[in-house]
Order: structure tokens, then C-alpha cells, then sequence
């Protein structure tokens, strides 16, 4: 039996959608108002799922507990009341995009939790826009 168990987050960011490259009448075309120069921020929700069996001792597919404090190590920490494209390292030379936050959320967590485990990442960059990946 495999199931899914999910761990909700949130975190606050401010970005810039843009190319060093290009220029900024090209970035404006491209990106629109989210290649702002003095950049804009979003209220992020994360949805993290965690995918496999019940460990039968314990009842438990992960402890939600220690998947709370990875989330919060690897993400809330990292990124929450932060400029992405100057404050976190991922960003310095990747564009800050909602496809592209979520795939960096998806690789630190990888890093932490069971090969065992299945993962996705949904992230909400507004109620509307939203990207799921699953690796």
C-alpha cells in the first residue's frame, strides 16, 4: 500500500524575472512587470507530499514533525523575508521563476529525506499561478 501524506508551508520573497543578457526593453517584453529593477515580492505557498508506505511499528508513513523542520531548514529559513535573486545562493545565476523556485525546493529536500520516499512540490506563487514537480 503507498500513500501520500502532505505538509503545507509558507514563506514571503521578493524577485526579479530578468536576463543580465538582454536588455531591459527585451526583459520588460518577455518578463512584464516582474522584471520590475527594484523587483516585487509574493505570499509563496508550498505544498510538499511525501509518497511511499506505512512504516508498520510506528504507524507512520514520516514523521510530520521532522518533516516540518526540514521544510523550515531548507526552505522558511533559506528564503522567507528574502530577495531571492541577491540573497539566495541558488538565484545568483538562475532566473528566480516559479518553475525554477519550485525545482530548487525539490533538490534540497531530496537531499534530506529516504530515497524511499517519493516527493513533489507544489509551490503557489499567487492563488492563481502554481507549479508541481515531482523530479
Amino acid at each position: 500500500m503507498s500513500l501520500t501524506l502532505y505538509r503545507k508551508a509558507h514563506f514571503n520573497a521578493a524577485h526579479r524575472l530578468f536576463r543580465e543578457d538582454w536588455s531591459d526593453e527585451k526583459n520588460a517584453d518577455v518578463f512584464g512587470k516582474c522584471s520590475n529593477p527594484n523587483y516585487h515580492g509574493h505570499n509563496y505557498e508550498l505544498t510538499v507530499g511525501v509518497s511511499g508506505s506505512i512504516d508498520p511499528e510506528t504507524g507512520y508513513l514520516i514523521d510530520l514533525k521532522r518533516l516540518k523542520n526540514i521544510i523550515f531548514e531548507e526552505v522558511e529559513q533559506p528564503f522567507d523575508h528574502k530577495n531571492l535573486n541577491i540573497e539566495v545562493a541558488e538565484f545568483k545565476e538562475l532566473n528566480p521563476t516559479v518553475e525554477n523556485i519550485a525545482i530548487v525546493i525539490w533538490n534540497k529536500l531530496r537531499k534530506r529525506l529516504d530515497a524511499k520516499y517519493e516527493i513533489s512540490v507544489t509551490l503557489y506563487e499567487t492563488p492563481r499561478n502554481f507549479v508541481t514537480y515531482n523530479g
